[in-house]
């Protein structure tokens, strides 16, 4: 079923739409803006919160950073990553709307899908991918684009003409779409949105942009989100484009800042994170904001793509053209540490697979990077026993 309107309002089965264009991302020269209240970076802070979801297995392997090896290359500006369950990869090209198949231990690419309605301009186009948790059974893939008019989810069998659009008039613009999509331990759809540069749509909860929301997998608002009949789960958010989950359930977003700060935040239901009144640290007016768990500058960071195995966040860095990897332990995020600096360029999603490996992938043609041969690439690396 699809579903319209112009606004969310408390009624299951409406959503919003907003037209904007707007400077970028962190990782965008020509952002502009006011400067924020704090430029002071953190690197450990509280998890004290939850979620919401129920707890979930995350892998226990511990990624072996020194052992990647590609698995797919020529790929060209690689964006959605999600997994099927026999560990093949389907990844998404932004530009051409391609959905490519990926063997689970390398091998050559192959077109499965192409998205009809996709329009790639600037940032936005085929973006984000997530398996359905019951693919076994529905052969549901979901996808976020951006289309001629807006950005929306859709749902699509490999074989099918025409995906079924789930939701749809999330404000489109060059740069802040958001677009990462997953399903959380609870079996709900999570998706990232940008304001579209609508700075004040972040904070109006009538509107999808700025927005994390939770959904069921037909695209209706979730039960047990914060507002009843409402898809929002958290907003005050500037462009969300890394979700993923720790072993205790609890949500952590990756956001791109302005001009100063890229932040890791704990997401729990309701709480409003601050853009554009606050980038980065700042007055949380008396518990109205809720403050990042980690800062970076802008230059170190520009962070897509996240993901958690055993207890260590990985963070993919455009801008910054390195992997963070953030400890979790205790309640408390630990200092983030950089790897792979420079080594690969620009890159854009990280995600673990099934057995325990790490994927990655580059962004290096998307027209902001320094493509070298072979760009852009898929790169796995093995899960080693132990515990993250």
């Amino acid at each position: 079923m699809r579903k319209t309107a112009s606004r969310i309002v408390p009624t299951a089965g409406l959503v919003a739409m907003l037209m904007a264009m707007s400077a970028g991302c962190a990782d965008d020269p020509a952002a502009k803006g006011v400067a924020p209240p704090s430029a002071a970076p953190a690197t450990s802070g509280s998890m004290s919160g939850t979620s919401g979801p129920a707890p979930s297995r995350v892998p226990d392997g511990v990624p072996d950073l020194q052992a990647g090896k590609e698995v797919a290359r020529d790929i060209q500006v690689p964006w959605g990553l999600a997994f099927l369950p026999d560990g093949d990869a389907l990844v998404s090209e932004r530009d051409s709307g391609r959905v490519l198949q990926v063997p689970g231990r390398g091998g050559r690419p192959r077109e499965v899908y192409r998205v009809p309605g996709v329009v790639a301009s600037g940032e936005g186009g085929l973006l984000g991918l997530a398996v359905s948790p019951g693919y076994a059974r529905d052969r549901y893939v979901y996808a976020y684009l951006t289309t001629s008019s807006d950005n929306r989810i859709v749902r699509f069998r490999l074989g099918d003409a025409t995906p079924e659009v789930l939701f749809d008039g999330i404000a489109k613009a060059s740069f802040h779409n958001g677009g990462r999509i997953a399903f959380g331990p609870d079996g709900m759809l999570y998706a990232g949105t940008g304001d579209a540069g609508q700075r004040d749509s972040s904070q109006d909860p009538r509107l999808p942009n700025g927005k994390i929301l939770r959904l069921t997998p037909e695209g209706r608002p979730a039960p047990g989100n914060p507002t009843p009949g409402s898809p929002v789960y958290s907003l005050g958010h500037r462009n969300v484009q890394g979700l993923a989950w720790d072993e205790r359930g609890r949500l952590f977003a990756t956001e791109f800042g302005q001009n100063t700060l890229d932040e890791v935040n704990l997401i729990e239901p309701g709480r409003n994170y601050g853009w554009p009144e606050v980038e980065g640290k700042g007055d949380t007016r008396g518990g109205e904001f809720t403050n990042p768990l980690v800062t970076w500058s802008t230059s170190e960071a520009s962070p897509s793509g996240a993901a958690i195995a055993g207890n260590t966040l990985y963070v993919a860095a455009l801008r910054g053209e390195r992997l963070w990897t953030v400890p979790l332990r205790d309640g408390r995020t630990g200092e983030p540490r950089a790897e792979l600096v420079g080594r690969y360029g620009r890159l854009r999603t990280v995600a673990v697979a099934p057995d325990g490996a790490l994927w990655l992938t580059t962004s290096n043609t998307d027209g902001r990077g320094e493509v070298r041969e072979g760009d852009d690439r898929i790169l796995r690396y093995p899960a080693r026993a132990g515990t993250g």
